[in-house]
């Protein structure tokens, strides 16, 4: 869990609750002196040194984020890799805890935040998983869980993505690809040994959710190379590769591939198939597991940087379904259709104009919408990215996944990409695109971790933070500015939007149905059919995304919500003030934020507003 960086904050009658920490806020604290000097500069060395670590402890991160010093290893999944990251776990929360908060200001008091929250999650989150592997050789840390592997994580999705993110520019880079697949077999090895630890503990997934597992490494096992993912980059060399080398290292990982990774590819899957999936666990709930209670409320604060219960979390749900029905009804009713909302959903899936069958047509439908919006952004940010996104089609081997957003280099080498799904055309009709590209590009995903990457005041280790309650709460509510950019323009397209918001508010409901209040899958499913108007492929495809990411499912509307209800406090305080360019900018402008930082960032805006000299 600790690879995305997200962590639980709460902040109130000036104290941030750290899990268990308390640390006062003392805004009268000297904040210019010695002290307050060798606070700064400690901060300093300590964010610059966990940004470091971080690159060299996972090279497939640093590669896709445009650090390619590491471009020729895989991260190192060995018992001393493991506990070595436990150690540098508690050792960065000593530094950190060492480091006095109130001698802070500005963005290093943001920076102290963020690395404290991360730092007392890790440890809590190690000791979890030392706790559950009493007895077993484990090794496991925040950064190294069994749980991991599943139908929507693993090798088989992120090897391909690895190739896609790498750079190859010359004959040093194919060299240093052609070592990161020649470690392949020992990382494959590795990570079997972390499944089977999981195994013996019994720390795994839910059986029911693994079921497609095993055949998602069916590309990874092509022994056509042509069509295999990971020679593609050798049937095509830049001009800056010499020709004379370009047969040597053709043929040297044709033998790789063919001698050493597909073998081990099938290895692994045949121990997936044959013994861990086999092996799963029958419950369903994280309740469930080993210290599975303490292991769910953990995963809810880390995704959804709060600390909402279950109970309020589960009740918000249902407050919104029964809120997004009623305008569900009121846009089919604007559209002219007279039966239920299921019968409207089935319309709109069927009826033949708002169906793709070319890949290239939805490409296109997509590219058209980013030419609309594009020129309409000004009008809702102050400041907008440098960095340019494309549309592009997701991967043949990614099949049946959510179209989604490949982020750009962090020093603007490599464009952003929204990536949509040309593999099943028919899942993803017309009248879903408008709320799907805002979402996942602009304004959404694209226009804030580009932002994020661009502000050079900020620490490296800042501008490639993420947590699942900003990220997904800023691209849920982008969903909701359709309107002002153009988008929206008939009864359909804003009945895919509330649709979406709808399915989001019923993942508040289902995910802690699912995990703490004894609902089974059966009913997981037929409420999502019921309440989101599902299929019942998709609603079964959801429920398994639920099982295996305990909490994440409920980050979009948690954090949707926050973001709303800060700019309903900024717009009662400025009265005619209130800018929502500005606004939009206070909060990307910091980078990624737990959601409770984020309120007190723009509490502090607000107060510089109200003193700002009027334009």
């Amino acid at each position: 869990m600790a690879n995305g960086w997200s962590f639980p904050a709460c902040i109130a009658a000036g104290t941030v609750a750290l899990a268990g920490l308390q640390i006062s806020v003392a805004r009268a604290a000297d904040t210019t002196g010695p002290d307050a000097s060798a606070s700064m500069q400690a901060l300093h060395r300590l964010l610059d040194a966990e940004w470091e670590w971080r690159l060299a402890q996972f090279p497939e991160r640093a590669t896709t984020i445009g650090e390619h010093r590491y471009d020729d290893r895989l991260t190192d999944r060995s018992p001393a890799a493991v506990a070595g990251r436990r150690e540098h776990h508690r050792e960065r929360l000593a530094a950190v805890r060492a480091i006095d908060r109130t001698r802070l200001q500005g963005e290093d008091r943001l920076s102290w935040d963020i690395l404290a929250f991360n730092a007392e999650l890790d440890v809590r989150e190690d000791e979890l998983l030392l706790a559950v592997a009493a007895g077993h050789d484990a090794p496991w840390s925040a950064d190294d869980s069994p749980l991991r592997v599943n139908q929507m994580a693993g090798p088989q999705f992120s090897l391909p993505q690895l190739v896609r993110a790498t750079r190859f520019r010359d004959e040093g880079d194919y060299r240093n690809y052609l070592a990161r697949l020649t470690a392949l077999p020992e990382s494959l090895r590795q990570l079997q040994i972390q499944l089977d630890s999981g195994r013996a503990a019994g720390w795994m997934p839910p059986r029911d959710a693994l079921r497609r597992l095993p055949d998602q490494f069916a590309s990874l096992l092509n022994a056509d190379l042509a069509h295999h993912p990971l020679f593609a980059p050798f049937l095509a060399f830049p001009a800056e590769v010499p020709a004379a080398a370009r047969a040597e290292l053709s043929h040297a990982a044709k033998l790789t591939l063919h001698q050493a990774v597909i073998p081990a590819v099938q290895g692994f899957r045949d121990y997936l198939r044959g013994t861990w999936v086999p092996a799963a666990r029958e419950t369903l709930a994280a309740t469930q597991l080993p210290h599975g209670s303490e292991y769910y409320t953990l995963s809810l604060q880390r995704y959804n940087t709060t600390r909402m219960t279950v109970q309020e979390i589960h009740d918000l749900g249902l407050t919104e379904v029964a809120r997004l029905d009623a305008e569900l009804r009121a846009v089919m009713k604007e559209a002219g259709f007279a039966g239920t909302l299921p019968e409207f959903r089935s319309f709109l899936r069927t009826d033949p104009r708002f169906q793709f069958t070319r890949a290239e047509d939805e490409l296109a439908a997509f590219r058209d919408i980013a030419k609309r919006v594009d020129p309409q952004l000004p009008r809702l940010f102050a400041e907008l990215p440098r960095l340019p996104y494309g549309v592009r089609a997701m991967a043949p081997e990614e099949g049946n996944n959510a179209p989604h957003y490949i982020a750009g280099a962090i020093d603007g080498s490599r464009a952003g990409y929204f990536e949509a799904n040309v593999n099943n055309l028919a899942a993803w009709p017309r009248w879903t695109m408008d709320a799907l590209f805002l979402h996942e590009a602009v304004p959404g995903h694209h226009l804030q971790s580009a932002r994020a990457m661009e502000i050079q005041a900020l620490p490296k280790i800042r501008r490639d933070y993420r947590n699942s309650g900003y990220g997904e709460g800023w691209g849920l509510y982008a969903e909701g500015l359709g309107k002002d950019l153009g988008l929206y323009t008939d009864p359909y397209s804003r009945f895919g939007r509330l649709s979406a918001e709808a399915h989001r508010a019923c993942r508040l409901v289902v995910d802690t149905g699912l995990h703490s209040l004894g609902w089974s899958r059966t009913r997981a499913i037929d409420y999502l059919i019921g309440h989101a108007q599902l299929e019942q492929g998709f609603a079964e495809a959801e429920v398994d995304r639920y099982l295996v990411m305990p909490g994440q499912a409920t980050a979009y509307k948690v954090g949707e919500l926050r973001i709303l209800a800060l700019r309903e406090r900024a717009r009662a305080a400025l009265g005619p003030r209130f800018d929502i360019r500005r606004f939009h900018n206070a909060v990307i402008d910091h980078g990624a934020l737990p959601l409770t930082v984020l309120d007190q960032v723009i509490d502090d805006w607000i107060e510089t507003e109200r003193t700002r000299p009027a334009s």
